[in-house]
């Protein structure tokens, strides 16, 4: 098993974020990872990426050219990125930033409106989560108890008052994604 991805959006939307509870799921159940975060001039509002590799033997490279699985949080990743998934692959997509589909008939597309569902939730800083939700919902690359656990640490030091919002972001995801 070796699952490739890259979640991109513009800067501050926490599209490394993504990446990072994912790859410190993945390495807590053992499996191999690799995180490579670019986020140069992009922090100021231009596209941001992580690339993520899981796998269940030794990673040769972190660098991901045409990714398995793509989450995108915004237009320009979809344009940017959405053309490289595999055919086979998933793009998972916020369609409140996305409004035109990708089209491709060889992948998996998932448009979810992960800004409002954010907002429903009563904070747009939980966007991500919702992606990270589909992810596991839709790939099943980790478990959520896994991230939860995970979640309750990371954010017990960091943001405590936001630990209920991502919790509920991240099942309402995997609602959306075994759909």
């Amino acid at each position: 098993m070796k699952i490739e991805l890259i979640c991109s959006g513009f800067g501050g939307q926490g599209a490394l974020t993504v990446g990072k509870f994912l790859a410190s799921a993945a390495m807590k159940e053992g499996k191999d990872v690799s995180w490579l975060p670019s986020y140069g001039p992009e922090m100021r509002g231009g596209t941001a990426n992580v690339a993520v590799v899981i796998s269940d033997r030794e990673i040769a490279s972190p660098l991901v050219s045409t990714p398995d699985l793509l989450v995108a949080l915004n237009k320009p990743s979809v344009d940017k990125f959405g053309p490289k998934v595999k055919p086979g692959g998933i793009m998972i997509a916020n369609s409140d930033m996305c409004p035109n589909k990708l089209n491709r008939d060889d992948i998996d597309e998932v448009y979810a409106p992960m800004s409002s569902i954010a907002s429903e939730i009563g904070t747009i800083k939980v966007m991500n989560m919702v992606s990270l939700g589909v992810i596991i919902g839709k790939a099943k690359l980790v478990k959520f108890e896994t991230v939860e656990k995970y979640m309750v640490e990371f954010l017990k030091k960091k943001n405590p008052d936001l630990l209920d919002a991502n919790l509920k972001a991240i099942k309402k995801g995997i609602e959306i994604g075994e759909k």
